[in-house]
């Protein structure tokens, strides 16, 4: 990735710091989860020992479940090897303010262990490796996301109080593209607007969609890190914008029986030049790059599906007709296909349609450019596009399960030859311990079928 000038410089910080307009640093790195983990400095303490030597965290981290449980079967952390720390080193390039959190900035840090060497499962060092083996082909990865989450007028205290049921959504009905709609909470779309501008992200728009109280905020592409960091930045600020404005919001891939919240990843190559190497003379525009490439996103999108869906709730949006796909198909600009070509010429892209917005976007946008670097490497050839209703066409199917998911990304020779053993491992142990909790859990489904009528 070529060097890029920061949101926020360090001499900059220097100066805020002095001035007492920064007295805060916050420093974090992602979790399995996407999560934001880290502390919190006095800025002058960071600038004095911190940012030069980094700091510790306890390695953890890595291996707990979503409620920050320890759990088994992680190799890199566990009772028998005492809980010990991790390095954690300041990546300059993200320094930025966030301008929802009085007098403070924030950098995302690198993970290492105490002899300096990274710690391979963490989830921006996986990112970090599969960028590497890009370069390796001359190439970097330009990347968007698209999160949808869903607004309720209730706090979030007040959501886990009712056990998450009976919230009042922030709209009534179905406001996709609805100017009225999204006006309704326009002050709250505004501020996490604004707010992420000023936190160095360049925002494209806001519209409403289908679920009632569901929105999207887009914003620009950029380089594959850097839109993971953003991405990352956004979502926890979003949900700190919305806590402060006395309000809630979940990005959870399906939140009820109607439609769920996406998160579509949209991927372009470029070359040293910054050209767009998707884009050719080849059927449909296409070069015989992307055509290999998106042959390795087809080849790959079953066995790589727990990168894309990480969670139980992930499945329960592939639902025929949800604007959800089901079919491990491709076509052009269809929205029934998992993967969809967009854009023309230098716009020429092509979006995965699988993530939900509980994805992890360092560990999806790994698993794409590992899918497609596998179709450049073996020349995989494309088939014929998906030209009507992928829903009804003899394709294969996405995974239905995360048990589905997990034993073909445990099973995958592909997995291991793209990220090796310990990270297929540790990903493996992350579904099981999901699985398992999930498997002891008596839900709210089986009291209301069963406790009166069985």
């Amino acid at each position: 990735m070529a060097d890029r000038t920061p949101p926020l410089s360090v001499e900059e910080l220097h100066t805020l710091v002095a001035a007492g307009e920064i007295d805060t640093v916050v420093l974090a790195f992602p979790d399995m989860q996407g999560r934001l983990q880290g502390k919190r400095f006095a800025a002058r303490f960071f600038l004095d020992d911190v940012l030069e030597h980094g700091t510790e965290g306890c390695n953890y981290l890595l291996a707990v479940d979503t409620e920050m449980n320890t759990v088994e079967g992680y190799a890199m952390s566990s009772w028998e090897r005492g809980y010990g720390d991790f390095a954690m080193h300041p990546d300059l390039s993200t320094l930025r303010r966030l301008p929802w959190n009085a007098g403070t900035a924030m950098l995302v840090a690198d993970l290492a262990w105490n002899d300096g060497s990274p710690v391979v499962a963490a989830p921006r060092q996986i990112l970090r490796r599969q960028l590497e083996r890009l370069a390796e082909h001359g190439f970097t990865a330009k990347v968007g996301t698209e999160l949808e989450f869903i607004v309720f007028k209730d706090t979030y205290e007040a959501a886990w109080d009712a056990n998450y049921r009976g919230l009042t959504p922030a709209n009534q009905y179905n406001i996709d593209y609805s100017v009225l709609g999204t006006g309704r909470i326009e002050p709250l779309l505004r501020r996490i607007r604004n707010e992420m501008t000023g936190a160095g992200l360049t925002v494209e728009s806001a519209k409403g969609e289908c679920n009632p109280g569901q929105h999207e905020i887009a914003f620009k592409y950029d380089d594959a890190l850097v839109t993971c960091d953003q991405h990352s930045v956004y979502k926890t600020g979003a949900k700190e914008i919305a806590s402060q404005e006395g309000v809630s919001l979940t990005f959870m891939a399906k939140y009820n029986e109607r439609e769920g919240n996406s998160c579509h990843i949209h991927l372009s190559l470029a070359d040293a030049d910054g050209a767009n190497v998707m884009a050719g003379d080849g059927p449909g525009g296409m070069s015989e790059v992307m055509r290999h490439f998106l042959a390795g996103q087809l080849a790959a999108l079953r066995d790589f599906s727990l990168l894309y869906a990480p969670n139980i709730n992930s499945y329960k949006r592939f639902q025929p007709g949800s604007f959800a796909p089901t079919a491990v198909a491709w076509g052009y600009d269809n929205r029934t296909c998992a993967l969809r070509i967009v854009g023309h010429g230098r716009s020429m892209r092509f979006e995965n349609r699988l993530p939900g917005g509980d994805v992890n976007p360092y560990l999806a946008v790994a698993g794409l450019i590992a899918a497609g670097l596998h179709g450049i490497e073996q020349k995989l050839e494309l088939p014929e596009a998906c030209v009507g209703n992928a829903y009804t066409g003899e394709y294969e199917h996405v995974p239905t399960t995360l048990r589905e998911a997990a034993e073909l990304w445990e099973n995958s020779p592909i997995a291991q030859a793209a990220f090796g053993d310990e990270v297929v491992a540790h990903y493996r142990n992350m579904a099981r311990v999901e699985l398992d909790a999930f498997d002891a859990a008596v839900t709210d489904w089986e009291l209301r079928r069963s406790f009166e009528r069985m």
